[in-house]
């Protein structure tokens, strides 16, 4: 008989569910269902409720998932393998946790900038997290100060913390308690170290980055989504080296900048692009230091590179 249940890890071929009742059963998708729509490297993502059939073919397997039911969001980002392809990070979730750190390794404001942009597109909220704040320098902090000053003002929520001395994580946890959420960010970043600190039982894998080349070692392989004792729960995603627009056309990619956005009403056409037109009231914002140099530079970046996607 066929039962609701929810996707709480996936590792490509297999797919852990949830049922309802709590029982966790491993299948796979059933050679029936119809997947002609859905354009992505994973079909099924973590967080997707989904019907299923128990089956207990195997040792390895006990269930088959037989339709895919409709999502009330996702995350998604361009696949790195196939480039006409997406690759859903989570589905169903309240909000998305981006973690960042100005140094070790470097998150740059373009990769910042995208993420904000394709979770606004997608109805997902977004908390910012500067990590490893205990780390920074003068002029890192300086650049975080900038950083907060930016996506404030803009109306999103920046925490600066440092896992292992628990700096910000009172807040962090607040913001995580009784919701869904997703946590993304570069490899490296300390992820997986934020929340077992917030959630010590947890024992996620962790690694130090890279001493050569100053960047995250891949820790988590496979999105998983791992319940709080406190209230919530959290769907850890592997690292991301680059996170790349898809799915929305370019006329409207400014509409998910909302800086740009309201700005864009004062130019003097409708149809602005912000970046050739006479009369361009985002332009006249960038030359006034209105509007900050690298969000005017991570819009237009997504345009010219062609990254925004026609439907």
């Amino acid at each position: 008989m066929a039962e609701t249940g929810t996707v709480v890890k996936s590792t490509g071929s297999q797919y852990v569910v949830r049922a309802n009742d709590g029982s966790l059963h491993t299948c796979r998708i059933k050679g029936k269902m119809r997947l002609d729509d859905i354009k992505s490297t994973n079909p099924i993502a973590v967080g997707d409720n989904v019907l299923f059939e128990d089956e207990s073919t195997s040792a390895d397997e006990d269930g088959s998932i037989i339709e895919l039911l409709e999502r009330r969001n996702y995350v998604v980002r361009k696949s790195t393998n196939l480039s006409k392809q997406t690759h859903i990070l989570a589905a169903n979730v309240d909000q998305a946790i981006l973690v960042a750190t100005i140094n070790f390794p470097v998150t740059t404001p373009v990769f910042i900038d995208r993420f904000l942009a394709s979770a606004e597109a997608f109805g997902v909220p977004v908390i910012i997290v500067f990590n490893k704040v205990d780390r920074y320098g003068q002029t890192h902090l300086d650049e975080l100060e900038e950083f907060k000053k930016i996506y404030t003002g803009m109306g999103y929520e920046v925490i600066e913390t440092c896992a292992k001395k628990d700096i910000g994580l009172d807040r962090v946890k607040e913001i995580l308690k009784d919701k869904v959420s997703v946590i993304a960010g570069h490899s490296g970043v300390g992820k997986s170290t934020l929340i077992n600190r917030i959630e010590p039982g947890l024992n996620l894998r962790t690694d130090d980055i890279s001493e050569t080349n100053n960047s995250g070692k891949h820790t988590t392989t496979h999105a998983e989504m791992h319940k709080f004792s406190f209230g919530g729960y959290i769907i850890d995603t592997p690292g991301i080296r680059g996170f790349g627009i898809t799915n929305i056309e370019k006329e409207e990619v400014a509409h998910y900048f909302r800086d740009i956005f309201k700005i864009s009403n004062e130019c003097q056409y409708n149809n602005c692009t912000h970046l050739h037109e006479p009369g361009c009231a985002v332009k006249l914002a960038v030359q006034e230091g209105r509007l900050p140099l690298s969000r005017y530079q991570s819009y237009a970046n997504i345009i010219q590179t062609s990254e925004a996607k026609y439907r």
